[in-house]
């Protein structure tokens, strides 16, 4: 949600804002099953997942056997981490990765789910250690924005933008 709070995103929050009000209206409060139907809204979850992964690193996986990797021979019993900061912002896969763009997810990266089952996009693992919250966290984070973009407007408090440097801890 940090990306949304930004002076730089109001239009993303307004685009959201005008989705909800379009299928939820004003005289009710949002649902668990309107999700399904707030296409952008999930698109700006998936974004913020994608800059903004839970974890900058997969947990530790081990080689079964013996393989290459990009040319780099692994030895079985080799630890692997994946670099999932790096895999989310490789300018290989992402136009200008280091923007914030919901509307990706409903163009060109339209079919990337974030349970796991695309290499593009992994913030919560894949395989046998995937995140076995992965559902709990993705309907409260749905569910947490909805509402607060349903009920809120949402901006900075000064007009300079809100700081998102990252850094340790």
């Amino acid at each position: 949600m940090g990306p949304l709070s930004s002076t730089e995103q109001p239009p993303c929050a307004k685009k959201a804002q005008a989705e909800l009000e379009i299928h939820v209206g004003k005289h009710r409060q949002v649902d668990g099953s309107d999700i399904k139907n707030l296409v952008y809204l999930q698109a700006i979850v998936k974004e913020t997942l994608r800059l903004y992964p839970p974890g900058p690193l997969s947990l530790p996986h081990e080689a079964m056997e013996d393989c290459t990797v990009a040319g780099f021979h692994i030895q079985a019993g080799t630890r692997l981490l994946v670099n999932l900061w790096k895999l989310h912002r490789d300018p290989r896969v992402w136009l200008d990765p280091l923007e914030f763009q919901p509307e990706r997810f409903l163009t060109k990266h339209a079919g990337l789910d974030v349970r796991g089952k695309n290499y593009e996009l992994l913030p919560f693992g894949s395989g046998r250690r995937v995140c076995p919250g992965i559902s709990f966290a993705l309907e409260l984070t749905h569910l947490t924005l909805a509402r607060l973009l349903h009920g809120f407007e949402l901006g900075a408090v000064a007009d300079s933008p809100v700081d998102m440097t990252e850094s340790p801890g």
